[in-house]
């Protein structure tokens, strides 16, 4: 299982959305510093899910953060669009 594909399993199982996309933008980053050959270091999530709509943007960027658990470790850079 990829980067991108346990990103998608644990936001699924942690919120339930309604519209999920992980994007692996690696290729776009490619002689930037955490760029890796073999792609997964760069990411971009959009989701949307009830859950968010009463938290702040900073309270919604640590849960989705707290989701992922240690796989934030293992990725260069992950970029959030997230809406309630």
């Amino acid at each position: 299982m990829g980067i991108a594909d346990e990103i998608h399993a644990c936001l699924t199982a942690a919120f339930a959305p309604s519209r999920l996309e992980v994007r692996d933008e690696s290729e776009q980053h490619r002689g930037h510093s955490g760029h890796r050959e073999a792609g997964e270091s760069h990411f971009h999530v959009t989701i949307t899910a009830p859950v968010f709509a009463p938290l702040s943007r900073v309270a919604r960027h640590r849960a989705v953060h707290t989701a992922l658990g240690e796989i934030v470790g293992r990725i260069h850079a992950l970029g959030l669009t997230i809406t309630g």
